[in-house]
């Protein structure tokens, strides 16, 4: 399993040990893409979603879904995040909401979970905000854009 720093050399899932890890400050962005039809994207663009606002509700889920990462992913360390944001950018033309998400800390341990954790779960909320008028919508396009801190350093997607 070389290569693979969530397994000991018999094969055995583990948590990596951190401890001795440099604090450094670190930071991740990812990204998501929500596709829907062009009426789902109005109602969403103009706030008119009978839920209410689809952007706010997604945004918080996404805030609150970074800092639940070791609840849901087994092992991911907690981590004490000194920043979450999630931002969308809408894309008229295709009928598609983007989801930025970002997160920060000073720590022993990078964030590209939380920060893909909180790109997706703020889409998988925009889908359950307007499921009930469109239940075609896709969630695609989750990765890992960019990374900065610790020993491997910086990483951009290409």
């Amino acid at each position: 399993m070389a290569g693979f720093t969530h397994f000991d050399d018999k094969g055995s899932a583990h948590m990596v040990d951190v401890g001795n890890k440099e604090i450094t400050e670190r930071s991740a962005t990812a990204t998501a893409r929500v596709l829907m039809l062009p009426e789902t994207f109005i109602l969403v663009r103009d706030g008119k979603a009978k839920k209410g606002d689809v952007l706010a509700v997604a945004r918080l889920a996404g805030i609150m879904a970074a800092k639940k990462t070791p609840d849901l992913i087994p092992l991911c360390h907690p981590l004490a995040l000194t920043n979450v944001s999630v931002e969308f950018e809408l894309d008229e033309a295709a009928s598609a909401i983007d989801i930025l998400a970002t997160c920060k800390l000073k720590g022993r341990t990078g964030v590209e979970m939380e920060a893909l954790t909180a790109a997706t779960v703020a889409g998988l909320t925009i889908y359950d905000m307007c499921k009930a008028v469109d239940r075609g919508m896709e969630i695609t396009g989750a990765k890992l854009l960019s990374k900065s801190g610790g020993k491997s350093g910086t990483y951009t997607a290409s």
